[in-house]
């Protein structure tokens, strides 16, 4: 293959293998099926065809078997939606923002000219009398928004591709085709393409206001008029517009942050995840199912384990067939039979997930036992027949975790298998990642007597953890792979990360969504502020010869202060009533996006409407204490 072979989000192969279907573990689901629907067929009838052939596969299985299978439907989805998934929804919800910031950039613009026209009122209307045609006045205002949207696009795209390269690097590992991004030609015209649309469609307003409607009168008129009720209604109108836009992103930045707070505050199923270390190891072998030494691998394994914890600053190791988090959607799930207890006709065992783990696997990630003891080394050498269930399993069991101890476990499907016995019941660990709940889990010992139809059953692939503070360094790992090769020299050690970075990597796309917003959400603030700031600046301009009257007339600075204040507050505040009504609509679109707090959550839109309104009032106070310092005979003298 070409050295930049990829399939589909997968960290690009080394080396590319068939698979080895083996029949016993057809059954288990452990694969996932890819097909080319053939042409005119449709996913609704390719399920209803896999609906069909379910119950055609599963006859010759025993009758457990057939029951389980029954509650078994197939998921014919896209392959796009597994590429992408929730990245989707993120997108074009930082689309919208980046487009909402877009909008108050050009409303911002949209008031800087229409303020430079405003002032160049009796310019424009010498013009026009002198002969210039309204047209050709348009389009000369229309030519210099086009070059200033030129300047800004120019400007913009050396930003982006300075900016891009920063955002890749802190972008999150899991994000589809994350090293591709970058500015393609399409990106580049979409983006010279937008910035001269946005330019001559809001630098049209002050063309068409002030080149096709020019007051004739207003030659010679005093410097100290002030600005039509027309104009003023504009300005303010898209004062509103920027403030509502920004209060829309400051409540989505506020609702990422609040579901950022709600995952960061799970309890995972471990602990300290910084200081917990892992290491992945292959044995020399098959599957596990075709093993006839499932012993040996065992007491080898029992080995690495003793002379790692062993090693200096290691405080505990373990052994698990599959890590949290890192398995997630992979792992196997089957019916279980409860001694005792016949399933009523018509219903299924209880399902759940399980995998492999060693005596010390626990304690070292720090999983609390709620019921019960973990699994120990005696345990394995008598047979491996007891079993370690989840809380939430043992709910299914039993009214209360405490009373699973003592129930004794197998598959449904394997009659023949030995009873384990439940000694224990730890807490429930997110096995799928910190968005899923927990599931319910069972957890076999890595060495099993009398299991899958076998005499003896053993784990030879999974990973080791390593509890101790020197978690994420080399010397560290270092040290583990002497000690592995201590024990078996061929065996290989690789996928060396802390549980630490899985965690974070399950908190990235939310915290790259939760940093994308905030900018976005920081950039329209800041935006918003200018807007209200320059409205209000300019009116205070304007009104210089009202207010040095006032305060000729004897009014006070603060009274002065609050006129122009109450006037930023009042458009602040229209701008607030639109924008929370757009935060809530666009609230329920982000709910795919959201953990642990709904759409509306109160928090997310308090908070945002006090620093909005905050920011209004600082944008409209500065040239309100600029007007109660205006000098009256000063102003009166040069009006």
């Amino acid at each position: 293959m070409p050295p930049d072979f990829r399939f589909l989000a997968e960290t690009p192969p080394d080396v590319i293998l068939p698979v080895r279907f083996e029949p016993a573990e057809l059954g288990w689901f452990r694969y996932q099926m890819l097909a080319r629907l053939a042409p005119g067929v449709s996913l609704v009838e390719a399920r209803t065809d896999l609906e069909r052939m379910l119950p055609i596969w599963a006859a010759p299985a025993p009758p457990e078997v057939r029951e389980s299978l029954a509650r078994i439907t197939p998921a014919v989805r896209p392959l796009k939606d597994d590429l992408v998934g929730s990245v989707a929804s993120a997108s074009w919800v930082l689309m919208a923002a980046i487009g909402a910031v877009l909008l108050i950039a050009c409303a911002n613009v949209a008031n800087l000219m229409l303020v430079r026209t405003d002032g160049r009122r009796q310019e424009l209307a010498m013009r026009a009398a002198l002969g210039a045609a309204p047209i050709r006045i348009a389009r000369e205002l229309l030519v210099e928004s086009a070059c200033i949207g030129a300047a800004g696009g120019a400007l913009g795209l050396g930003l982006a591709y300075v900016g891009l390269n920063a955002l890749v690097a802190i972008g999150p590992s899991n994000l589809p085709r994350l090293e591709e991004i970058a500015v393609h030609p399409p990106v580049l015209v979409f983006a010279v393409a937008t910035s001269l649309a946005s330019m001559l469609v809001f630098g049209s307003i002050a063309a068409l206001k002030h080149a096709l409607h020019i007051d004739m009168p207003v030659i010679g008129a005093a410097r100290g008029a002030t600005a039509s009720r027309e104009r003023n209604a504009t300005r303010s109108a898209l004062v509103v517009v920027q403030v509502a836009l920004a209060l829309v992103l400051v409540v989505s930045a506020g609702l990422m942050i609040r579901s950022f707070q709600v995952l960061r505050g799970i309890d995972p199923g471990f602990s300290d995840p910084a200081t917990i270390q892992t290491a992945g190891i292959w044995m020399q072998t098959g599957p596990f199912l075709d093993a006839a030494d499932s012993a040996q691998w065992t007491r080898a394994q029992r080995e690495m384990l003793d002379r790692i914890a062993a090693l200096p600053g290691v405080a505990a190791a373990g052994f698990v067939s599959a890590l949290p988090i890192e398995s997630a959607g992979t792992l196997n799930s089957d019916g279980f039979a409860v001694e005792g207890r016949t399933p009523a006709p018509g219903d299924a065992p209880p399902l759940a997930l399980y995998k492999f783990v060693s005596p010390g696997y626990f304690e070292t990630m720090g999983t609390r036992i709620i019921a019960g003891r973990g699994i120990t080394w005696s345990d394995i050498e008598t047979g491996g027949r007891v079993v370690v269930i989840s809380a939430d399993f043992a709910r299914v069991l039993a009214p209360e975790p405490s009373a699973a101890i003592g129930r004794r476990l197998r598959f449904a499907s394997s009659e023949d298998d030995a009873w384990r016995e439940v000694i224990g019941v730890v807490q429930s660990i997110h096995e799928d990642g910190l968005y899923e709940a927990p599931p319910g889990m069972v957890y076999w010992p890595v060495f099993m007597e009398n299991m899958f139809g076998l005499p003896e059953v053993g784990t030879p692939e999974g990973t080791i953890v390593i509890r101790s503070e020197r978690a994420g360094t080399a010397g560290l790992m270092n040290e583990v792979r002497q000690a592995v090769r201590s024990v078996n020299p061929s065996i290989p050690v690789g996928q060396a990360h802390t549980m630490q970075d899985l965690y974070a990597d399950s908190l990235a796309r939310t915290s790259f969504t939760l940093l994308m917003l905030a900018a976005a959400g920081g950039m329209a603030l800041a935006l918003g502020i200018v807007g209200v700031y320059g409205v209000i600046a300019y009116v205070v301009t304007l009104r210089a010869r009202e207010i040095g009257v006032r305060a000729a007339l004897g009014a006070e600075a603060p009274q002065l202060e609050r006129m122009f204040l109450r006037q930023g507050l009042a458009l602040g505040a229209v701008g607030a009533v639109v924008g929370l009504v757009a935060a809530v609509m666009l609230g329920r679109l982000m709910s795919s996006l959201l953990f642990g707090i709904g759409p509306m959550d109160p928090a997310a839109f308090v908070a945002a409407l006090g620093l909005t309104m905050a920011a209004v009032a600082l944008a409209s106070y500065v040239p309100a204490r600029r007007a109660a310092a205006v000098n009256p005979v000063e102003t009166l003298k040069a009006e």
